[in-house]
């Protein structure tokens, strides 16, 4: 157990030494490779799912393709959904 302070200093909180609490750590410092490797995690489910819904027209490879195609596609959507309806935050 390592012990961490909270953010206003007053209370010592005790945590342990796992995954979750390195990633939450560098979600803060750098964000961005963080976001990548999640969206390749969520790239694991999603093109099996692809695969299976063209019926094994698809080869593997060009599953994945399509997957990571429909998540970049859906990622820029919703970013371009915050730029329009939130354009003072740019």
């Amino acid at each position: 157990m390592k012990l961490a302070d909270l953010p206003n200093g007053t209370l010592p909180v005790k945590l342990p030494e796992s995954t979750f609490f390195l990633l939450t750590s560098q979600w803060r410092k750098r964000p961005l490779p963080l976001q990548l490797f999640l969206l390749l995690c969520l790239n694991l489910v999603t093109a099996p799912v692809v695969q299976a819904a063209s019926g094994g027209e698809l080869s593997r490879d060009n599953a994945y393709a399509l997957g990571l195609l429909g998540l970049v596609t859906l990622g820029l959507c919703v970013y371009l959904f915050v730029v329009i309806f939130q354009p003072e935050r740019f």
